[in-house]
C-alpha cells in the first residue's frame, strides 16, 4: 500500500516540478547567502583597511560594523523571502501532490 503511495506521487508530474523548483530555488538562494558571507569574509582577509575606515570625522565606529550587520540583516530578509515562497507555493503544491495520490 505505503510502496503504491510513493509511486504515485513519484509519478505525478506536480512532484516533478515541486522538486525541480524547490532545487534550483534553494541552490540560488543559497548562492546568494554564500556570496554575502563568503563576501565580508573575503573583505576582512585582503581589504583591512576598508572595512577600519571610520564612519565620520568624529565617529568611533569604523565601516565594518554597518557592513557586518547588513550581513546578518541580509540573511534574515533571505531566509524570509525563502520560508514565504515555501509556505505558499511549494506547500500548496505538496498538498496538491498528497490528495491527488490518495485520490486514486
Amino acid at each position: 500500500m505505503v510502496d503504491d503511495l510513493v509511486a504515485r506521487v513519484e509519478a505525478n508530474p506536480k512532484y516533478q516540478k515541486l522538486v525541480s523548483a524547490r532545487s534550483s530555488y534553494s541552490i540560488f538562494m543559497t548562492s546568494l547567502v554564500m556570496l554575502v558571507y563568503f563576501g565580508f569574509i573575503l573583505l576582512i582577509a585582503f581589504d583591512k583597511e576598508l572595512l577600519a575606515t571610520k564612519l565620520g570625522p568624529d565617529m568611533v565606529t569604523s565601516l565594518g560594523i554597518p557592513l557586518g550587520i547588513g550581513v546578518i540583516v541580509i540573511t534574515i530578509i533571505l531566509t524570509n523571502i525563502y520560508l514565504r515562497r515555501a509556505n505558499s507555493e511549494f506547500d500548496r503544491l505538496n498538498a496538491d501532490i498528497i490528495k491527488e495520490a490518495k485520490r486514486k
